[in-house]
């Protein structure tokens, strides 16, 4: 059976993209490395690689997309006021993340979605507002992340049977999971980026992480919009942001950061992350557009 694994594995490499129908348990790829480049600007290996990672939850399909221009929108409370909902909808695609809504708050983030990439734990909110979703929103393709205990496919991942139900329920769907071997890979590049262990250090990667490695696979370039660098909440004048823009009377968005950060267990490294994009970003690839980043910031090591 080993050899059997060995010999799929090898001919998928010759295949490329002619096969999108392999088990997910067989593909195991790396699927960038950092180029020599000072900076760290990564190398991208075709887009195929990543769709071999990401399962349709029906029929065992992979993702298939790609795009040249991407617009990547935070759900930060950055995006408020910013009027740049006719910019974005101008990109050739549109990724959001988790169940951040567009009705509303158009001016501002946009009306089009192409992608969202989601949370085990945002997917109660979709299926609460199932409606706007999967009607509304029929065309966007949803890419659902989190730990094997939630996405296990035997009956006993609670998220998974959710999502399999909603696929049942809107047959024209476009729901797709991001598999074991992805998730791990995702742990490897915080790693190799910060040098520690995600699960030792008591750190869990944020849908921003995902969205990243996700839009720099499959989009020729990407823009980001609402997306705060990692020295912002240092400094003495940053003024009080919500967290997420659809809540503008919660949480504050440094002081959510901060909390994070130094969190022993279980916190996301928000502003860890954004330091590591800042050693990603290039006026070709990756451009932080609003608020902007200082090119100072893209330099960094």
């Amino acid at each position: 059976m080993e050899n059997a694994i060995l010999l799929i594995e090898d001919s998928y490499f010759r295949w490329k993209q002619r096969s999108f129908l392999q088990t997910c348990s067989f593909l195991r790829f790396k699927l960038w490395n950092h180029a020599s480049d000072p900076r760290n600007v990564l190398t991208f290996f075709p887009p195929y690689l990543f769709a071999s990672l990401i399962c349709s939850i029906m029929c065992f399909q992979f993702l298939d997309f790609r795009c040249g221009r991407c617009a990547v929108v935070s759900s930060s409370g950055q995006m408020l006021g910013g009027a740049r909902g006719q910019e974005i909808d101008g990109q050739d695609c549109v990724i959001r993340m988790n169940a951040a809504p567009s009705v509303g708050y158009e001016a501002d983030v946009g009306n089009r979605t192409s992608l969202r990439v989601v949370s085990h734990t945002s997917v109660p909110h979709l299926v609460r507002q199932q409606g706007y979703f999967f009607g509304r929103e029929a065309e966007t393709r949803y890419v659902i992340w989190g730990p094997e205990k939630n996405m296990r496919e035997d009956g006993k991942g609670k998220i998974f049977n959710a999502l399999v139900t909603l696929a049942k329920k809107y047959p024209q769907s476009h729901i797709y999971t991001v598999t074991r071997e992805k998730v791990q890979y995702c742990d490897s590049v915080f790693q190799n980026e910060t040098g520690k262990n995600r699960m030792k250090s008591g750190a869990f990667l944020s849908t921003g992480f995902f969205t990243m490695i996700l839009a720099l696979e499959v989009c020729d370039s990407v823009l980001v919009y609402g997306m705060i660098d990692g020295s912002y909440c240092s400094n003495a004048n940053h003024s009080f942001v919500p967290y997420h823009y659809y809540e503008p009377s919660r949480l504050d968005e440094c002081r959510m950061y901060r909390t994070h950060e130094h969190a022993k267990r279980g916190g996301h490294r928000f502003i860890t992350e954004k330091l590591i994009y800042s050693r990603w970003a290039s006026p070709g690839k990756l451009r932080f557009v609003y608020p902007p980043w200082s090119q100072q910031e893209h330099q960094q090591d």
